[in-house]
């Protein structure tokens, strides 16, 4: 991986993390109270409402770590080891959460006349994408199994030609 590509990776990701940080303590609190001002009948969306927020922005902070820790990884060349598997299985589980998280906020604003019906679709929708890319995650790890798997038989064979020679 190229100095300039991880640089430019490691901003995007400090940029994120610092405004996702500043929503977390900033945005999430005037989120609460401006919720307090619901009418009665949507009061008891309040509490489940910023829960879901300040868990999707965990999620997604938990994936910027992982994705920093692996590009720490690719520059050192160690990317191909089963150490890259733990944040890489993280990474599949916070997407998968993450998706749950938006079918349960579909599922909150669903009954009543909270949000129109065609948001709940949306939500629905924007889950099943987020559950898309947990699975694109998957797939990824798959060639990085087969890619260490090689790279673990490439080093044993040059140790057998090493002895032969």
């Amino acid at each position: 991986m190229g100095q300039l590509t991880v640089l430019a990776l490691r901003a995007v990701i400090v940029t994120l993390l610092a405004g996702s940080l500043g929503v977390q303590a900033v945005m999430l609190p005037l989120l609460a109270s401006d919720l307090e001002g619901l009418d009665p009948e949507y009061r008891h969306l309040r509490t489940p409402l910023v829960l879901i927020v300040f868990l999707g922005l965990v999620t997604a902070q938990t994936v910027l770590v992982c994705v920093w820790r692996l590009v720490t990884m690719a520059r050192r060349g160690t990317v191909f080891s089963h150490a890259a598997f733990r944040y890489v299985h993280i990474v599949i589980g916070a997407f998968a959460a993450a998706a749950l998280l938006v079918f349960a906020l579909g599922a909150v604003l669903a009954p009543g006349e909270a949000v129109a019906p065609g948001i709940v679709l949306l939500l629905g929708g924007a889950g099943l994408g987020v559950l898309g890319i947990a699975l694109i995650v998957l797939v990824l790890r798959m060639l990085l199994a087969q890619a260490v798997a090689r790279d673990v038989e490439a080093s044993r064979m040059q140790a057998e030609l090493a002895e032969v020679i």
